[in-house]
């Protein structure tokens, strides 16, 4: 596989195929409000965030895919869950949608941690923000009146998540993100596969 010198690339935890059905039902049942002014992530592109890493050369895979296999040792799989949907920085004025994370999240904080702590290793900056583990739906676009920030923050209030949906964690994945006009298009890297 050609890589270009750089690459933006973060890790995450894919989803299955019934995960992200569930998420395009709830993008679908809030997209029935017809606001212009969300942008939605295709559910295709949904993933559970560990790790942003920004642009990295691309001679660097290799040593990130190793830390990622050093953090990992020892972690078995876990489950987590669908949880309820909220709003980045906060209901009051949503600019990003998401759907939150439940289940086994101790598990999945202590495996972020180590993940962090062998990326700073590599010189990555650690995170400075307490890890909050959710599934981006949609970003509300620059500069949406108040009014119609509080009108769908009524409807993502009023929304279900498909609560209990499990996601089976079995391994990590860095991906190479591509932005193009359509959107980001995501391509695995390496996958790292949990076991003791």
């Amino acid at each position: 596989m050609q890589l270009s010198a750089e690459i933006r690339s973060f890790i995450a935890i894919e989803l299955p195929e019934e995960v992200r059905l569930g998420l395009r039902g709830i993008q679908a049942r809030l997209k029935q409000s017809g606001h212009t002014f969300v942008k939605w992530v295709a559910p295709e592109s949904i993933h559970l965030t560990l790790k942003f890493l920004g642009n990295i050369p691309a001679g660097q895979v290799t040593d990130i895919a190793r830390a990622m296999e050093e953090a990992s040792r020892g972690f078995l799989p876990f489950r987590l869950k669908i949880g309820k949907l909220g709003a980045f920085p906060n209901l009051r004025r949503p600019r990003v949608v998401w759907v939150g994370i439940d289940g086994e999240v101790d598990r999945l904080t202590a495996l972020q941690q180590r993940l962090d702590a062998a990326l700073a290793r590599l010189g990555f900056a650690r995170e400075t923000r307490p890890f909050s583990p959710h599934l981006t739906l949609a970003r509300l676009r620059e500069g949406t009146s108040l009014r119609d920030c509080q009108d769908f923050a009524g409807l993502v209030t009023g929304a279900e998540a498909q609560a209990g949906t499990e996601i089976s964690v079995d391994c990590i994945c860095l991906m190479k993100s591509d932005l193009r006009p359509s959107g980001a298009v995501y391509t695995r890297l390496a996958e790292v596969t949990l076991n003791d």
